[in-house]
C-alpha cells in the first residue's frame, strides 16, 4: 500500500534526481532543528455531528467491518496531480474537509454494541527520514508538514493510528468486510486479492457458502446507496455550509459582472469569466464545486458547456452555472442568465421570464410531504405551456405533457432538480424511490433549475429565438412548513438582474 514512511516516491524521476545522498549531507540535514511542540487544537465544528453520523452508518451496518477510504491524489501528467480532494464519503463521516491527509483510511471494526472507529493516516515524519527532504510526492520539505496523530485525533475526536497499522487490517479482511470501492481503486485491488487468495485455499468453506440459505449479506454497493441516503437530509452544522457557500458563490458572480468591461473587450471573455469566479472560490471558499460553465451567445444552448473559450459580446446573454466549495467541501450550485449590455432584449426577456416562471412554480409546491419528482413536473407544464403559446409544439401543451409526447422537451432535456451538498450531485447512489419518488423532509437541500435552449439551427423555431439559452438555479432548503430559496439574494428577476449589471 502507498503509504509508509520511509517509502520513495514511486514516480520520483531518478535520471534527473540531484538530491545529495552522502552521509555527511544526511547527518547535516537531519540536525539542528528546533523543537516543534505538539499543540493540540479544539475539536472542529463539525466533529459531533461526523459522530453521529458514523453512529448512523453503524446501526445499518451490525457487525460488519467497513471500510472508507479518503483516496490518493490523482495524476494530471507525468509526476504531476490533480489538487487532492478526499472522497465524500469519507470526508462526511470524519468532518475532514481540504486539509485531509491524502491515502487516510477510516474503518469502522464491528464491537458487540456498534463499531469502534479508527483513523488511519501517515504519520508526520521526523527530519532524520529521507522521506523529509527526498520524497516529492510527501516529503516536508516539498509540500509541507503533516499533522501529528495526536493533532488530527483531537481535531476529530477520532481515535488515530500510523497508516503503517493499517496492514494488519488488510491482512485480515474477509469476503464480509464493506468498501467503498471507488474511493481508492488501488486499496480496493489490494483488498479484493486478500479475500480471493483466502477464498481459494479455502474452497470448501466458499462452496458452503454458496448453498447457504440465509439471506444475502450486504455488499459494498448497500454501503455506497446507503452513505449516500444519510445525506439526503442534512444536520443543522451542514445547513449553516450550504448557507455559507451560498453567500461566497454570490459575491462570485458580482467580481464577474464588476469585469464586464475587460471580460467584453478579451478575445476569449469567457475564460476571463471563469478565472475571476475561480479567483472568488480560492479566496473565499476551497476551490469551484464543478468546472465552471461560462456560456456566452448560442453556447449557452450546450448543457455543459465548460470550455469557455468563446467571446463575450455585447448584445448577448452569458449562462453563468457555478458553485464555490467551502474547506468543509460543500459547495453552492448556482446559474445565472445575464444579459451583456445590461438589458435584455424583447425576445430574450420573454424566454428568460418563461423559464423564471417555471422556477417560481416549481419552488412555490415545495414543502415537506410532497414527492420529489413533482418537483421537476410543475416546471415542465410551465414549459409546455409558453412554448405552446409561442407556437413551437404541433400539439397543445397538455398533449405534449403526455408521457408518450413530450415535445417541449426538446427546449430542455435536462431534469428540474437534483440532491445537493457535499457533492455536487449529491445522495446519488440513494435508491430511486428515496430519490426521484422520495417524499421531502425538512433538511433536504437540492437545485431547481429550469431553462429552455434554442438551438442556433433549430427550425422549429423563429429565428429570432434561435442561439438563445436561459437557465436559472436556485439552491433550496426544504424547511418543517414549506422552503427557503438560499440563493434568492442572487439577483434573479428581469429589474433586478438588469439593476445588478447597469455599468452606467
Amino acid at each position: 500500500m502507498v503509504g509508509m514512511a520511509d517509502q520513495k516516491a514511486p514516480r520520483a524521476t531518478t535520471n534527473r534526481s540531484t538530491t545529495p545522498g552522502s552521509d555527511t549531507f544526511k547527518d547535516y540535514i537531519s540536525s539542528q532543528w528546533a523543537d516543534r511542540p505538539d499543540v493540540l487544537p479544539e475539536p472542529r465544528e463539525q466533529a459531533p455531528f461526523a459522530a453521529d453520523r458514523r453512529a448512523r452508518l453503524s446501526a445499518l451496518h451490525p457487525g460488519t467491518r467497513l471500510v472508507v477510504p479518503a483516496g490518493s491524489a490523482k495524476v494530471r501528467s507525468n509526476d504531476c496531480d490533480y489538487p487532492f480532494r478526499a472522497h465524500s464519503a469519507f470526508s462526511h463521516l470524519t468532518g475532514w474537509g481540504s486539509d485531509t491527509v491524502p491515502g487516510s483510511v477510516l474503518v469502522l471494526e464491528p464491537t458487540t454494541d456498534g463499531h469502534d472507529a479508527t483513523l488511519y493516516l501517515r504519520a508526520s515524519a521526523g527530519r532524520d527520514s529521507d522521506e523529509f527532504y527526498a520524497n516529492p510526492e510527501i516529503g516536508e520539505f516539498w509540500i509541507g508538514p503533516r499533522p501529528s496523530l495526536t493533532q488530527v485525533a483531537a481535531d476529530l475526536g477520532l481515535p488515530t493510528r500510523d497508516l503503517a497499522d493499517f496492514e494488519a487490517v488488510v491482512s485480515t479482511v474477509d469476503a464480509e468486510t464493506l468498501v467503498v470501492r471507488e474511493a481508492d481503486p488501488d486499496l480496493t485491488r489490494r483488498l479484493d486479492a486478500v479475500v480471493e487468495a483466502a477464498a481459494e485455499q479455502s474452497p470448501a468453506s466458499a462452496a458452503t457458502d454458496a448453498d447457504d440459505t440465509s439471506p444475502a449479506r450486504a455488499t459494498s454497493a448497500d454501503l455506497a446507496r446507503d452513505l449516500s441516503e444519510l445525506r439526503l437530509v442534512k444536520d443543522a452544522y451542514e445547513v449553516a455550509q450550504m448557507r455559507q457557500a451560498v453567500t461566497v458563490t454570490g459575491r462570485g458572480f458580482t467580481d464577474v459582472i464588476a469585469d464586464f468591461d475587460d471580460i467584453v473587450a478579451h478575445p476569449r471573455g469567457e475564460r476571463l469569466v471563469e478565472g475571476t469566479f475561480n479567483r472568488r472560490a480560492r479566496a473565499d471558499g476551497n476551490t469551484v464545486g464543478y468546472d465552471t460553465i461560462a456560456a456566452s451567445g448560442d453556447h449557452a444552448c450546450v448543457l455543459h458547456w465548460t470550455r469557455n473559450d468563446g467571446v463575450v459580446r455585447d448584445g448577448d446573454l452569458i449562462l453563468i452555472d457555478a458553485g464555490i466549495e467551502l474547506d468543509s467541501l460543500y459547495t453552492a450550485d448556482i446559474t445565472r442568465t445575464l444579459p451583456v449590455s445590461g438589458r435584455f432584449t424583447d425576445v430574450q426577456r420573454l424566454v428568460y421570464e418563461a423559464v423564471l416562471d417555471a422556477a417560481d412554480a416549481a419552488f412555490a409546491i415545495v414543502r415537506p410531504g410532497i414527492a420529489f419528482r413533482e418537483i421537476h413536473a410543475t416546471a415542465m407544464r410551465v414549459i409546455a405551456e409558453r412554448t405552446a403559446e409561442w407556437g413551437f409544439l404541433p400539439v397543445s401543451a397538455d398533449e405534449s405533457l403526455k408521457p408518450d409526447h413530450q415535445y417541449h422537451r426538446r427546449y430542455m432535456v435536462h431534469g428540474t432538480s437534483h440532491h445537493l451538498g457535499i457533492d455536487v450531485h449529491d445522495c446519488a447512489a440513494a435508491r430511486r424511490d428515496l430519490y426521484l419518488d422520495g417524499v421531502l423532509e425538512p433538511g433536504m437541500v437540492f437545485t431547481i433549475e429550469p431553462g429552455l435552449y434554442f438551438q442556433p439551427d433549430d427550425l422549429t423555431v423563429p429565428e429570432e429565438f434561435r442561439g438563445i439559452g436561459v437557465r436559472i438555479e436556485d439552491d433550496i432548503l426544504v424547511t418543517a412548513d414549506g422552503a427557503e430559496n438560499l440563493s434568492v439574494g442572487i439577483p434573479r428577476t428581469v429589474a433586478d438582474v438588469e439593476t445588478w449589471i447597469s455599468r452606467d
